[in-house]
């Protein structure tokens, strides 16, 4: 296997390359039938944001890119607020038709340490609640459901549901846990909620039946 190394995205000329990745990976996941990303879903711009308020990494070798992923300190769209105990992993971007095999493990551990030389304790990610396939690669990876957000919001106000996992990635004891998170109250024409506890504080869930 090639040797993979990682850099730091630059807003140069990286939200260009990570477009593309973004993109043929969707490509991959529409014509298998995986449900969780579309062509054209993310543009430059996204991306330099992302770079601006967090980490974004990219993956090469044999001189290519052959992957990337982003890096979050904080993701209260899916978990809402959290005591710093966790990274949270976005868009890992695998480019098939170059990356050598086990590339998408590998940058996944890598977060992983990235995440665990920080001080914290907790892995953490989402998928969507409509794709078993991503949750089974993750669990495989070691990663365990912890909780559900059905009302993520996306582009456009949109909201979709989410499984939510995590991974512990050091020993450290974390520091005490939030009490009582919640995230916003459904609005008119949602299902009612109730809460189911993940480390670090709470988030909604339906009511049965709703």
């Amino acid at each position: 296997m090639d040797e993979i190394t990682y850099r730091l995205a630059e807003t140069a000329d990286d939200p260009a390359v990570l477009v593309g990745l973004h993109d043929a990976a969707a490509r991959w996941m529409v014509a298998h039938g995986v449900d969780q990303w579309k062509p054209g879903g993310k543009d430059e711009e996204h991306f330099r944001l992302r770079i601006a308020q967090g980490e974004v990494w990219l993956a090469e070798a044999a001189g290519r890119v052959v992957g990337g992923f982003e890096l979050w300190w904080e993701d209260e769209p899916a978990w809402g607020p959290q005591p710093p105990v966790a990274g949270y992993v976005h868009r890992l971007m695998v480019d098939r038709s170059c990356a050598p095999a086990g590339t998408g493990r590998a940058m996944l551990a890598r977060a992983e340490r990235r995440i665990a030389a920080s001080g914290r304790v907790w892995s953490r990610l989402d998928c969507m609640a409509s794709n078993p396939r991503l949750r089974t690669y993750y669990e495989g990876a070691g990663y365990a459901v912890v909780g559900e957000q059905p009302f993520k919001e996306g582009a456009g106000g949109s909201r979709y549901g989410v499984t939510l996992l995590e991974k512990r990635v050091a020993q450290e004891e974390p520091p005490p846990r939030a009490p009582g998170v919640r995230l916003p109250s459904a609005g008119p024409g949602q299902p009612r909620r109730k809460t189911a506890t993940v480390r670090g504080g709470t988030v909604k869930v339906p009511e049965a039946g709703s």
